[in-house]
């Protein structure tokens, strides 16, 4: 009944879905029992049928819940009145007022037992105590709050005095409240205050006088519904329709903490101008914007209406902690989604139980966990204008057909690269064939030596040129300078962990462009985070672009990063760094924005890792011009404190393994052991240093991934919702607070709502 009577008024007035929301609650107040007042006669009170949550709930609520409700911390007695199975074991005997210990205190005169005490300077009116002995006298039955009672299944139309002034269903009930209150409908406004109403309520503007003109001229049956539509049909109606729901979503475009730095929301913006002016149902106007990522094969603009869920607050003020803010974001999904989707109030629960609506703490981590698998970080970029991930690049119909093709060609060139594999196989016997020891070394020192961009040796020779901050080669140190020592490899650089050492060479390279780093180093303890040399200007506050080598919890980790963590390629090694002793590094990576294209070395031999990011789509080289190679700091991160470093090399190129080992063997002065080549490693170095086919088609895939990139990287971006393949723990938070860990929770929707059906995914 109440979808028939929603459905024929929104089909006569032809309004908008979305004002489902508040239709529904208008119609709950329009359907709902008017109650007793609190002045109501004691005659009116023996004659009503009482009902908890009309009349009851609002009196123990004011009066009794601070003691005797759900706040386990204030509650006295042990007596929870909120709560059927306390209340009638020790305060309400059902039917019998006179036995119920809740009637003899309220009735009492004695200072020392009435409720609520005096001291409180609370007390109960008259008719307040003699609803709560009828309650009782009926049944003491308990209700639900009506907002979690689910709407009933048929509504009976309410009985009137002017059955002619009703149109519709829906007259009824309005006409039902106006007699109830003693009122009399007001009479039909006249045609100009009508048009003035329509047009400023559908559209935000007042009528034209054309618009007056026509309306007033126009003497036919459907003058109205012909004026609603024309005012539905406006591009204006959107834009004013969406005023409200952008201020429920908390739409800015800008960031809104500290310097309040611009952000591009505004195409969310007009895909909700949109939705209403296409009269997108409200069912999918909800589902969109709260995972429309998930959906089927979900579309560009399914995916753009869960910007929704980014609108949030966002800061990089310095010394913020990343994963507070993170938490911060989370947050405001969940109160978001309570306040815009259920008209409610989940923050109380965040840090409590919820102290008057039925919402455990549980139940608020449980639902938050739905909101906290997004692969973003807590911090926007400081130093350059990326878009905290994830994200939707806002490509034209034009763009997306290029870039397609662009695709399909590095896909096709991969190819080729591939079919040279076996297509050279013959030539690479004859290559190996003529081969013999000392002409295979040389050919492996000239295409390592041919590659190499930059060399820093730190010997006590240099020690000036370090200092020298003119230097064009070396840019100078940050703090004081790394102290020289005589290490393994000659002269080691001990540094602080406040200083640093700076380069220009190796600061030019991009995703596309295929590198090797290499160096010695010496780590004393197990760290649980380092930098040890970095391309990027920060760490959070430039979402750490550029590339790097840390050591986390003792491990190397290699990072190739346009805005960590959602648009980045990160590998960590399987195995433990080992401590307090000499160990060559080098890191290689192919150019192809993939985590397969990083090879981490230690001591001339490739290790195992573990890929814990793979999704690089955009540049890794700074906005503002910081791009120099640095050893031993960043800009508010951890340095590589009492650590040890020697012998830096750069090369323009993804060197080979047999290039690597020959790289650690002739530092420690040895030459390679050729017997312990085998046969692939071989067979890569042929390809990629001695076969001009291989070569030449290696170089126009780098090409077609540089125009590619030309095409791809000044497209826009947007954020937006992207479901992380394995699902984050998400732990209750003791008081809130990020770092308080409680127990683990598992994903739900409160208790006192109608639980998820169990085929249906937990996302």
């Amino acid at each position: 009944m109440l979808l028939r009577l929603l459905t024929e008024f929104l089909d006569r007035a032809k309004a908008r879905l979305p004002l489902l929301p508040l239709l529904a609650l208008s119609l709950a107040w329009l359907i709902s029992d008017s109650g007793l007042a609190q002045e109501a006669t004691p005659a009116a009170v023996a004659q009503a049928k009482i009902a908890f949550d009309r009349d009851i709930r609002p009196i123990l609520s004011d009066k009794c819940y601070f003691c005797h409700g759900p706040d386990a911390d204030s509650r006295a007695a042990d007596l929870r009145l909120d709560n059927e199975e306390s209340a009638k074991a020790s305060a309400i005997v059902s039917g019998q007022p006179t036995e119920s210990e809740l009637i003899k205190r309220i009735m009492s005169a004695d200072a020392e037992v009435q409720m609520p005490p005096p001291s409180s300077k609370i007390s109960l009116t008259e008719t307040e105590k003699q609803l709560l002995t009828r309650w009782i006298e009926q049944g003491a039955e308990y209700s639900k709050h009506w907002a979690f009672v689910p709407l009933r299944s048929s509504i009976p139309i309410p009985s009137v005095k002017q059955h002619d002034w009703c149109q519709n269903s829906l007259d009824f009930f309005v006409l039902a409240k106006l007699e109830q209150a003693g009122l009399q409908p007001s009479p039909e406004a006249d045609r100009a205050t009508m048009i003035r109403r329509l047009s400023l309520d559908l559209t935000g503007l007042p009528p034209t006088p054309d618009a007056i003109d026509q309306f007033l001229a126009d003497e036919s049956s459907t003058a109205y519904e012909d004026l609603v539509d024309r005012l539905l049909a406006s591009e204006r109606y959107g834009e004013r329709m969406a005023i409200e729901w952008l201020d429920l979503a908390r739409y800015a475009d800008t960031y809104g903490y500290q310097n309040d730095r611009y952000r591009a929301m505004w195409p969310w913006r007009d895909w909700v101008i949109g939705a209403f002016n296409q009269n997108l149902p409200y069912d999918r106007f909800i589902v969109w914007q709260l995972a429309g990522d998930l959906l089927p094969q979900a579309t560009r603009e399914q995916i753009l209406a869960t910007a929704f869920n980014r609108n949030h607050r966002q800061t990089n003020e310095g010394g913020s902690v990343e994963e507070e803010f993170r938490q911060e974001y989370i947050a405001d999904r969940v109160n978001t989604f309570g306040a815009a989707f259920m008209g409610l109030t989940l923050e109380c629960c965040r840090c409590h139980d919820h102290k008057y609506d039925p919402l455990k703490q549980r139940d608020y981590y449980q639902f938050a966990s739905f909101f906290n698998n997004i692969d973003e970080s807590g911090l926007y970029s400081h130093f350059t204008q990326a878009t905290p991930t994830p994200t939707l690049q806002l490509s034209t119909d034009e763009q997306l057909s290029l870039l397609d093709t662009q695709r399909m060609n590095i896909a096709a060139q991969a190819k080729v690269l591939d079919s040279l594999v076996d297509n050279v196989a013959s030539k690479f016997s004859e290559w190996r064939a003529s081969l013999n020891a000392d002409e295979l070394r040389k050919q492996i020192n000239d295409s390592t030596h041919r590659s190499l961009v930059g060399d820093f040796p730190f010997e006590a020779a240099d020690k000036n040129r370090v200092e020298n901050r003119a230097n064009p080669e070396l840019a100078g140190t940050t703090s004081e300078d790394p102290e020289l020592l005589g290490g393994k490899v000659g002269n080691g650089l001990k540094l602080s962990g406040e200083n640093s050492i700076s380069f220009k060479t190796g600061g030019d390279f991009t995703r596309d462009t295929p590198f090797t780093l290499s160096l010695w180093m010496n780590s004393p303890k197990r760290f649980e985070r380092a930098v040890v040399l970095h391309r990027s200007k920060a760490w959070t506050d430039s979402g750490s672009r550029g590339y790097e080598l840390l050591i986390e919890d003792g491990k190397l980790s290699v990072g190739v990063i346009h805005f960590y963590p959602g648009n980045a390629i990160r590998v960590v090694a399987q195995e433990v760094l080992p401590l307090n002793t000499w160990t060559h590094v080098a890191i290689s990576y192919d150019g192809s924005s993939r985590a397969a294209g990083v090879v981490l070395y230690v001591d001339g031999r490739e290790v195992a890792v573990d890929v814990v990011r793979d999704h690089l789509t955009k540049p890794i080289h700074g906005e503002d011009g910081a791009n120099e190679l640095t050893i031993g700091q960043r800009f508010r991160d951890v340095g590589f404190k009492e650590g040890l470093v020697d012998e830096l090399k750069v090369f323009n190129r993804d060197l080979t393994s047999l290039e690597v080992s020959q790289l650690h063997a002739s530092d420690e002065g040895q030459t390679l052991d050729l017997a312990a080549i085998k046969e692939p490693q071989l067979h890569e170095f042929y390809l990629r240093t001695q076969c001009a086919e291989y070569l030449a088609a290696r170089e126009q895939l780098t090409v077609l991934r540089q125009q590619y990139s030309a095409s791809n990287d000044p497209i826009a971006e947007i954020m937006v919702m992207r479901e992380m393949e394995a699902t984050r723990p998400t732990h209750i938070l003791i008081r809130g607070a990020y770092d308080a860990l409680g127990e683990l929770v598992e994903r739900g929707v409160p208790r006192s709502l109608p639980a998820m059906r169990s085929d249906l995914p937990r996302n």
